[in-house]
């Protein structure tokens, strides 16, 4: 045996069935398309989702949910994260630049202090939002807060009209 002896079993190749050859072939006429409507029709591709005119399921199911555009979203850094932070590093003062470089916050994301644990050192710290909790803390402790401005707030611009000589 070689290759030029190899050929496929037998009855595992057949013959694609050939359609609109004629009455004679078994399959003229509709060519086993049936009768009438789109199918049957040259060009006719089915459109993703349509069920012949019924409402299609993604219409028939209520829709739900709501996804705020303006909403702000904010690293939460916690109280007893700040502790170790400035005992660890010896710091007094624990700003954006800090926090990114500790690699607890990336330079897109904006920060907030939340209450949990306790601070005992007197610490500056500089956030864009401070829970209540934190913030009274943090005085407690003999330390400041300062909130940091966003950056990339909305421009407000002011249409001036003048009014001209008719």
């Amino acid at each position: 045996m070689n290759l030029s002896n190899l050929k496929p079993a037998d009855g595992s190749i057949k013959n694609r069935k050939r359609i609109g050859r004629g009455q004679g072939s078994g399959r003229g006429g509709t060519s086993t398309k049936g009768h009438k409507g789109a199918q049957s029709r040259t060009g006719y591709s089915r459109k993703i989702g349509f069920e012949g005119g019924q409402m299609p399921l993604q219409r028939r199911i209520p829709k739900g949910g709501f996804k705020n555009i303006n909403r702000m979203e904010y690293a939460a850094i916690n109280l007893d994260v700040l502790q170790q932070l400035a005992e660890t590093g010896g710091v007094k003062k624990i700003d954006q630049q800090f926090l990114i470089g500790s690699h607890l916050v990336n330079k897109r994301e904006l920060i907030k202090v939340l209450g949990r644990g306790e601070i005992t050192l007197a610490l500056e710290v500089h956030a864009h939002k401070f829970s209540n909790t934190a913030k009274l803390a943090i005085q407690n402790a003999g330390g400041t807060t300062h909130i940091i401005k966003l950056s990339n707030a909305p421009i407000t611009i002011t249409a001036e009209t003048t009014v001209g000589e008719a």
